[in-house]
This record gives structure tokens, sequence and C-alpha cells, in this order.
């Protein structure tokens, strides 16, 4: 694999800040796109040189096939994020499937030495805190834009266009997919800091779901709670900026 070719594929840098003295890779959530954190690139910059990955099968990558394992996926951004030749620190943003993405790739940093400097969780709870009903991927077409329109995370708009629906659809199913048939390995413990971010109306995960990050690292973690659903940082962007700031002690 041409690793420079594969880093450009995989990272998006909307306001590359060479100067800024740590990275934040930021992880999008089920359906989601990097484009999604060109706020966040916006505000942090130039303190932070943020990176947004860009899955395969949505946007200017939309002809390539959907992962539909998040193991493969964590692998192959780890490769990207690791073969760019840039070893400034590195901290990870998850949100929802991204959480969990961030959380298999921060594990892979560690096993080759380069681990992060902090991980940030948001709405989704802990590996270990199964719920056995998940069946999103396998629901009608209809049935999976009704649960995803009921998260309030995309545009209604998408789902009112039957091309565009035709487009998301297919990196949607493989996203709940690769979430929902996950499965930790037995004894995966981080050593980096974790910070847990959850909203207090979120169906998808309970405080309480989210609490149990704390038994996924042996470093620091703490739990932050918003007012709000599954996509609570919409509506409170600068307070969530305000704790990845004072974490990475910016």
């Amino acid at each position: 694999m041409n690793s420079a070719v594969d880093s450009g594929v995989w990272i998006r840098r909307y306001r590359p800040a060479a100067e800024a003295g740590v990275r934040l890779l930021c992880l999008p959530h089920a359906g989601g796109a990097a484009s999604y954190y060109v706020p966040v690139a916006g505000a942090l910059a130039p303190a932070v040189d943020v990176l947004a990955v860009q899955y395969p099968g949505r946007q200017d990558r939309r002809t390539e096939t959907p992962l539909a394992s998040l193991r493969e996926l964590a692998a192959r951004i780890t490769e990207a994020v690791t073969d760019d030749g840039d070893d400034r620190p590195l901290a990870l943003f998850g949100h929802s499937m991204g959480a969990l993405v961030g959380y298999e790739v921060a594990l892979r940093l560690e096993e080759a030495g380069r681990g992060p400097v902090h991980l940030f969780v948001s709405g989704r709870r802990a590996p270990s805190a199964v719920r056995p009903s998940e069946d999103m991927h396998k629901r009608s077409d209809a049935l999976l834009i009704e649960g995803v329109r009921r998260l309030s995370g995309t545009d209604d708009q998408v789902f009112e266009d039957e091309e565009l629906v035709r487009m998301v659809l297919p990196a949607i199913r493989a996203d709940y997919r690769a979430v929902e048939t996950y499965e930790p390995r037995p004894g995966d413990r981080l050593r980096c800091p974790v910070t847990v971010l959850t909203g207090d109306r979120d169906t998808m995960t309970t405080v309480e779901e989210a609490r149990a990050w704390e038994h996924h690292t042996d470093g620091p973690n703490e739990l932050h709670v918003f007012p709000g659903g599954h996509f609570y940082l919409n509506d409170r962007p600068q307070a969530v900026l305000d704790v990845v700031r004072r974490s990475l002690r910016l």
C-alpha cells in the first residue's frame, strides 16, 4: 500500500496548523463524514492541527465500498495516521460510532508504542456496556432511515431526496453493521487519559453506560454530562470545545 496516497485519502485538514503542538484526530458518527468537523478545525486552529477522518463510501469517497468491520476501519485509519511522517503528539475525538473507532485506533497506537496523549469519547456507551437487541443494520431501508432521523444528526432534507438516499444508505447500513457486530477483546485496556462526554437524554447511551468507560483505561478518566440527546454537541459546541481545550491544556 502506498502510505502517502493512503494518508491523503483518509485524512482531511480543513485548517492546516503546521506550527501547532498537538494534533486532534476526529472520527465521525455512523453515516457521518469528515466535513462534520469543519467547525472544530476552525475553532481550534492554530493551537491544534485538526485532522478529520473520511470513511469510504461518502462524499468524495462515495464510489468506494464502505467498510462494515470496525476493526478493519480502525486498522486502516491507524496506518494512515502513523505513516504520514508527523510525530507531533496526537489526541483522538470520536462521536458515537467514532468513539468506538477512536478506542480501537488508540489501542493500536499504544501497541505500536505511539500512544495518543488523550482519547475523547462522545455519545457512546463503553464497549463493555452491551445492548443485545441492536439490529438497525438488519432493518428495511424505511426503518433504518426512520431510526437515523430520530437521532437528529442528519439534515431531514437528505432523506427527502431519493437520489441522495440511494447514495448514503449503503454507508449508513455498513456503519451500523460495524458498530452492532463489534465485540471488544477481553482484557484490552488503554493507558492514556479518557474523557467521556454524553447528553443526559441520549437514548443510545445512559449516563451509567457512559461512566463504564472508566473500566477501559488505566489512565485518568472523567465524565461530562451535557443537556441534550444523542447529538447534544451540535447545540453546545463551545462547551464541548472548552473541555477539549482544558484537557489538552491549551
